[in-house]
């Protein structure tokens, strides 16, 4: 295989959050690539190289333009070579731009880097918090017409503790699993599981929330958080983390017991440890512990533990300040609860 050793512009590096490294060229990588509906830039960089997170070290883009890494479908990437350096650029009607031009188009038309159908929900819905929000928050205090539970739409809960206008949207949340550290117990976040969500129809003490799309049923008891419907779509610049990276995986959602790809999970590290979105890490699993009777009749140590096994990457999607949410990319082998995520090289 081709060895790729691709020195960025200063300004490059800065926009994708970086120094260079080592791109590897795939051995049946194609020379044109004609962007599809529903591709991303993960996958089409899968098609060129080995390892899919450094599309940006190959990708040549204009760094004046405000978001030079927007493709669309339709276009049509072709691998060159410039100075001798390896590079994918756009064509258009069989002419090369080394410098795409803003293109009339919106960008939630754009190829995403990851697929955002598979995070959304965790970035609208499903939170980590602190645990003293579930003592802190507004609360449902009652149901419409004196339920024991609800949740269809158009239905209405009363709030206590709610100090905002009406129209102002919120999701109803209960406290969930909580997340500790699997070597220091440290309690790192509470799952807030997201229930419903709806907009104030009339604020006072109590405050009435119409539901509008719910998961659950509500339940007195349960808290209120504001909730973003509209946040512009991320976008993620894949990187390896600037310092040494070794955390665990503590829960996936879902309630899967084999981990896979585009399965989310969470991490034991977050912003506090120098977690950022867009940080890319190779997933291990954990090596197993053996017992080995001939070290015992040899009067040696018979508790062994064996290598561990490099088994998918993950992206980091979301931070909070103890936990990370990542989305699993590619995954070789099973991943489990525990297995070791580190830095990718």
């Amino acid at each position: 295989m081709k060895k790729l050793m691709i020195a960025l512009t200063a300004s490059v590096a800065v926009l994708f959050g970086g120094s260079a490294q080592a791109a590897e060229l795939r051995d049946n990588h194609p020379d044109t690539y004609v962007v599809e509906k529903g591709d991303t830039l993960w996958d089409i960089s899968a098609t060129f190289l080995t390892d899919p997170w450094l599309w940006p070290e190959i990708w040549h883009v204009n760094p004046n333009i405000e978001n030079p890494h927007l493709i669309y479908p339709g276009d049509i990437l072709k691998l060159v070579y410039i100075d001798g350096k390896p590079y994918i650029v756009k064509a258009d009607n069989g002419t090369i731009k080394l410098r795409p031009e803003a293109r009339v188009l919106s960008e939630g038309d754009a190829i995403t880097t990851i697929p955002l159908s598979m995070i959304k929900p965790y970035l609208i819905d499903e939170m980590v918090v602190d645990p003293s929000v579930f003592e802190t928050a507004p609360y449902v205090v009652d149901l419409e017409e004196n339920r024991l539970i609800t949740g269809g739409m158009d239905d209405r809960v009363y709030l206590r503790g709610l100090k905002t206008g009406s129209g102002n949207s919120y999701g109803i949340y209960r406290k969930g699993k909580e997340y500790r550290d699997p070597v220091t117990g440290e309690l790192l976040g509470v799952e807030a599981r997201y229930l419903a969500n709806g907009t104030i129809s009339h604020q006072g003490d109590p405050a009435t929330l119409t539901i509008k799309k719910s998961k659950l049923e509500v339940l007195k008891g349960d808290v209120a958080l504001p909730r973003n419907e509209n946040p512009l779509p991320p976008l993620y610049a894949p990187s390896a983390p600037e310092i040494e990276v070794k955390a665990q995986i503590i829960s996936v959602y879902d309630g899967v017991t084999q981990i896979g790809q585009y399965n989310v999970v969470t991490l034991n590290k977050g912003a506090r440890d120098g977690l950022k979105e867009g940080h890319v890490l190779n997933v291990y699993q954990r090596g197993k512990k053996i017992y080995d009777e001939i070290a015992e009749k040899r009067g040696g140590n018979a508790e062994v533990t064996l290598p561990e096994e490099r088994a998918g990457t993950l992206m980091v999607f979301r931070t909070y300040d103890k936990v990370s949410l990542a989305l699993i990319m590619n995954a070789t082998r099973p991943i489990h609860l525990f297995d070791i995520a580190k830095n990718p090289y």
